[in-house]
Parts: structure tokens; C-alpha cells; sequence
């Protein structure tokens, strides 16, 4: 086993603990825009075979979508 398999868990999970941590004091409206910003990403990404343009784009209009969803 090298050491990225080793470390790379442990990170991961660190980032996980950090990222919820972080949407603890959310309102319900900005929890709505996050959650539609990396659906919007991960679609974008999809859709355009990994373009950065296309995912930045997808997590945009996610974002607007979940904001207005969150009203």
C-alpha cells in the first residue's frame, strides 16, 4: 500500500468534517443555493466531458436554481 492510498481517506474525511462544519450557521436559503451550486457542477461536468467552463457554468445556474427553490 503506498502512501496516497494511506493518507488519501483520511483527508477526505477531514474535508467532509470541515465542509459540514462549515454549514452549520446556514439558513435554509443558503443551504438550498450551496446544494444546487455542486448538483449544477457535478451536471455541468457531466454534460460537458470535464470543461471547466462547463462545470463553473452548471454550478452557477445550480446555484441560482437552488437559491430560488430556498425562498
Amino acid at each position: 500500500m503506498n502512501i496516497k492510498q494511506r493518507i488519501l481517506p483520511s483527508v477526505a474525511a477531514a474535508m467532509l468534517l470541515l465542509a459540514l462544519g462549515g454549514c452549520a450557521g446556514m439558513s435554509s436559503q443558503d443551504k438550498s443555493t450551496a446544494i444546487g451550486a455542486g448538483v449544477g457542477a457535478v451536471g455541468g461536468a457531466v454534460l460537458s466531458g470535464g470543461s471547466g467552463i462547463g462545470t463553473v457554468g452548471g454550478a452557477a445556474v445550480g446555484g441560482v436554481i437552488g437559491h430560488e427553490i430556498g425562498k
